[in-house]
Order: C-alpha cells, then sequence, then structure tokens
C-alpha cells in the first residue's frame, strides 16, 4: 500500500545532503518512482508506477524565487549542500535565491533535474548510488 507515513519516517533521518542517497535507496524500496518539489509554493509530491501520488504537508513556509537563474550560485549551493554542510531547508532557500523554482527526482532513471520559473531545465546530475 502506497502511503506518507513511511516516506515521512526515511525523510525524518534526512539531516544533510549526504543522507540524500539512503533517502532514496529507502523510498525506492517503498515503491517510490518520482518526486517533484516546488520551492514557490513548498509542495513535495511522490509518485509511485501507478501514478498514484501523495503529497508531503508542508515543512516551511512559501519561498521568494529569484527573477533570474545564476548557476555559480546554484553549483555552488548544491556542492556545500552535498558535502553536508547545509541542511534541508538551507538548500530550499539556496535554490530559491539562485533562482531554481523546482526539481524532479526520477528514481528509475537516478537523475535529479531543475528548473526555473518559466520551466526552464538548467541543470541535471545523476544521483550517486550508494546502494
Amino acid at each position: 500500500m502506497f502511503t506518507i507515513e513511511p516516506i515521512q519516517a526515511a525523510l525524518s533521518k534526512v539531516k544533510t545532503g549526504t543522507d540524500f542517497p539512503n533517502f532514496i535507496r529507502e523510498i525506492k524500496n517503498l515503491g517510490v518512482t518520482k518526486i517533484e518539489t516546488s520551492l514557490r509554493d513548498n509542495t513535495t509530491t511522490y509518485f509511485n508506477e501507478r501514478n498514484e501520488n501523495l503529497q508531503m504537508p508542508s515543512m516551511y513556509t512559501d519561498l521568494e524565487i529569484a527573477p533570474e537563474y545564476n548557476p555559480g550560485k546554484f553549483k555552488k549551493y548544491l556542492t556545500i549542500h552535498k558535502k553536508g554542510e547545509t541542511d534541508y531547508l538551507s538548500f530550499c532557500k539556496n535554490c530559491a535565491d539562485a533562482g531554481i523554482e523546482r526539481w524532479r527526482v526520477d528514481l528509475n532513471k537516478m537523475t535529479c533535474v531543475y528548473f526555473t520559473k518559466d520551466n526552464t531545465l538548467v541543470y541535471q546530475e545523476v544521483i550517486i548510488r550508494n546502494f
């Protein structure tokens, strides 16, 4: 059964970006195939293979997205987050500051793609497989 509680339990273990690969492994085992996060309206939605979806309760207030994408800022923020130097909320605020409006994680392809306010894909990365 596809329910939000096990996803929330897995998410509660994530403190910094270094915890992300283990989180992905755990929710993939729960049947999650895709995650869509919007910083503008503070929504995160999890999907399974039947395209059923579950929306996570809000974790913070809506964020204002910078009008222009700043690739240098974004890559700096992403790098320090992956090193474990920022928590999730700080990463979200930093992404908004760099002009990122949303991202999508594909657990089948093991990719994360980032988009600006005008829906332009500006960055794609492969999720490290620590499992």
